[in-house]
């Protein structure tokens, strides 16, 4: 079952360490989160034997349904979709990342969960940025600078960077605007806060490599990697 994702995994490596080599970077800067939204917990399962270890997820509820059959294999679990703030408490304990934060009332309530349950080490969030109408969760670029601090404020919270879902566009180089806007805005966060942000989370199955040009230490891979959906029976 899911014999084509070893193979699928390969392409997109090479894809990755291509695109790297032509920025004058190296692919182990760049992370693969496989985006396993709707699919089933076995097709995470063959995408660790495969040697992937970083998975996104878009729902809180979606993620408690299957993460019984995978929580103990060796893995990070990113929470990628847009949180409400009535499932930040959840969100907090189920997740090692949360790469969607955009405002300070859902990062105080993802702050408080993480000190309730005393863990031992902050929770990694990324600041997510709205850019054009593909999605309308996101802090505007006005607001940026001001939610960053705010969260450098949270004890229990590491902000580690940006993420941005730009609009679908066929032409992977006509988003790369997006991007480069993304690592500007960071780069000038790093100045006005006096401190690094490691992560820019951009790019996905279309537009991977053209984020990579411009910088990307994240690319969040679903269709190329585990196909649509109904290519697996038995999700939900």
């Amino acid at each position: 079952m899911h014999t084509d994702i070893p193979e699928n995994l390969h392409r997109i490596q090479e894809k990755i360490h291509a695109a790297a080599t032509l920025a004058g970077r190296r692919s182990v800067e760049i992370t693969l989160i496989g985006v396993s939204k709707t699919h089933p917990a076995s097709v995470i399962q063959a995408a660790i034997a495969a040697g992937l270890r970083h998975f996104g997820e878009n729902r809180v509820q979606e993620w408690e349904g299957k993460r019984g059959a995978v929580e103990n294999l060796a893995a990070t679990w990113h929470l990628i979709g847009h949180l409400q703030s009535n499932k930040a408490a959840k969100a907090a304990k189920l997740f090692h990342s949360v790469d969607s934060v955009d405002d300070f009332a859902l990062a105080q309530r993802l702050d408080r969960a993480r000190a309730e349950m005393a863990a031992s080490e902050p929770l990694r969030v990324l600041i997510e940025v709205h850019m054009g109408e593909e999605t309308k969760s996101g802090v505007s670029d006005a607001a940026l600078p001001q939610l960053a601090q705010q969260v450098l404020s949270l004890a229990h919270l590491s902000l580690a960077g940006l993420m941005v879902i730009p609009p679908y566009l066929e032409d992977p180089d006509a988003v790369r605007p997006y991007f480069a806007k993304l690592r500007s805005l960071r780069d000038s966060l790093e100045v006005n806060l006096g401190r690094k942000l490691p992560v820019l989370s951009m790019g996905m199955s279309h537009d991977f490599e053209a984020a990579i040009a411009e910088g990307a230490t994240e690319v969040r891979v679903g269709t190329a990697l585990f196909g649509t959906r109904s290519d697996y029976p038995g999700t939900k």
